[in-house]
């Protein structure tokens, strides 16, 4: 009843814009209106608005974080297995070392950040429940029973598991938010997924959740004591996530090359033990928020068929009023990282020098405010000779498939997703690079050519990163 109260009471204030969008939609006076149906135009007005406080005064990010934190609950063709993955002891932390001597030796310049401990983090392990009804919900069973039965269903057919990483600009959302998802993903793999419940900023900053992610991996390979699952090779693992979790997804992966880079044959300790850290089977990201700086052209040029508000590179600070959660102390200009490392290739990979000896990628955009970053990052690694897969979706908004499912292209997204990660386990020689650009309302598809598409220059790029980052840093 509160949630349908707060809904009509967002809503109402809206009724004259929204009907004004409507009309001029359906006269095919917007730039939009041969691209988009009646619904998507309402939707996005109406995200646009959410995105702006709705015409109110901004909440707090505590509050706003908490809202989307709310368990929905499970049912329908859905597993899902929460479990508690254990962190290493203090004195096995080379993992820590090695993630912090990655941070220094791949800066540009001088950074400052803390260094967060190891911390037990919850999963989800998400798989499709075939024969499960519509709202039927979960059995009332243990944990371990649940991931056995999901282990257990006909439609698991694969090895293929995705070690998943949620989007929501590293301060909202969590896997509850993201379960539909990963269930569609298993689905589509017949495989499962491993989403992670990583540390959310502003409470935990960067390199925590870097942290979390290279602890996750390695649990994955190594499981500690009392996890549900056996041992998963590296050669049976997509990373993938969306937007902050697609950033998180090559961030992690950059990680691992440039212990690759240092050593032949890195190792970390983990659990009292000196275990090898190899490659995944491949990487993924929808929507890749691929730029922390938010500096590329795409932000403003793309916003007509985008709800992401347009930045206007102020200090988060001045942008949410005060709350339990923010600002931080000790001060911090930036909600996910200190301001010195708002271009570091670990944070803002599009930044990344090298993605050489990558396992191959999946990347897919629509003309969506962060377009740029996600070509930049897919050329370039494709003319260092990494096996990538790009897509484009015209006139689409920011994670278009997952918000709008309902738009004509939403499912041959997901399909091509799935397809992707199943590929990359079950059938690696078949992955080769290619780029597809798939139109809005007709499905049509067609070839481009990823060494070539149309956006700055990897040098442009870094460029506006540096002046986006001096920008903020007088500002603070």
């Amino acid at each position: 009843m509160d949630s349908g109260l707060g809904l009509v009471k967002f809503l109402f204030p809206q009724i004259p814009s929204l009907a004004n969008a409507a009309v001029w939609h359906t006269l095919g006076l917007t730039e939009t209106s041969s691209k988009w149906d009646l619904r998507t135009t309402i939707t996005i007005h109406v995200l646009r608005n959410m995105m702006k406080g709705g015409g109110s005064k901004p909440s707090p990010v505590g509050k706003v974080q908490a809202q989307t934190l709310k368990d929905p609950g499970v049912k329908g063709k859905i597993w899902v297995a929460r479990a508690t993955i254990k962190a290493p002891k203090s004195e096995d932390e080379s993992l820590r070392d090695a993630v912090f001597k990655a941070i220094d030796d791949m800066k540009e310049s001088e950074v400052q950040y803390t260094k967060p401990e190891l911390v037990d983090t919850e999963v989800e392990w998400t798989g499709f429940r075939e024969n499960a009804g519509k709202d039927e919900p979960l059995p009332q069973i243990s944990e371990e029973e649940k991931y056995k039965r999901m282990m257990a269903e006909p439609t698991r057919k694969s090895d293929t598991t995705l070690l998943y990483f949620h989007g929501g600009a590293y301060y909202l959302c969590d896997p509850a938010t993201h379960r539909m998802l990963c269930s569609r993903l298993a689905k589509e793999t017949n495989g499962r997924v491993c989403s992670v419940r990583y540390r959310l900023a502003p409470q935990a900053a960067f390199p925590a959740q870097l942290l979390d992610a290279f602890m996750m991996y390695l649990s994955l390979l190594y499981p500690p004591p009392e996890s549900l699952h056996e041992p998963v090779p590296a050669k049976h693992i997509v990373l993938s996530g969306d937007s902050a979790g697609g950033n998180l997804s090559f961030a992690l992966l950059q990680l691992l090359l440039q212990l690759h880079r240092t050593s032949d044959n890195p190792t970390v300790r983990f659990h009292g033990k000196d275990v090898k850290v190899p490659l995944p089977a491949g990487v993924c990201a929808n929507s890749g928020w691929f730029d922390i700086c938010r500096a590329q052209p795409s932000l403003i040029e793309n916003a007509k068929y985008d709800y992401l508000p347009v930045p206007d590179h102020d200090d988060s600070v001045s942008r949410f009023p005060s709350d339990n959660v923010w600002p931080t102390d000790p001060p911090r200009g930036d909600i996910f990282c200190d301001l010195s490392l708002l271009d570091h290739p670990l944070t803002s990979v599009v930044g990344a020098d090298s993605w050489k000896g990558a396992p191959p990628l999946w990347l897919c955009t629509g003309q969506e405010c962060l377009t740029d970053e996600d070509c930049i990052v897919a050329s370039r690694a494709a003319s260092q000779g990494v096996t990538v897969q790009f897509e484009q979706y015209e006139a689409m908004p920011h994670c278009f498939a997952m918000l709008f499912p309902f738009v004509p292209t939403a499912d041959r997204c997901l399909r091509s997703w799935g397809d992707f990660c199943r590929r990359c386990v079950e059938e690696p020689q078949s992955v080769k690079t290619n780029g597809t650009f798939i139109h809005a309302k007709t499905g049509k598809e067609d070839v481009i050519d990823v060494l070539k598409l149309q956006c700055p220059t990897f040098v442009q790029a870094k460029e506006y990163m540096r002046d986006a980052k001096v920008r903020r840093l007088k500002g603070y």
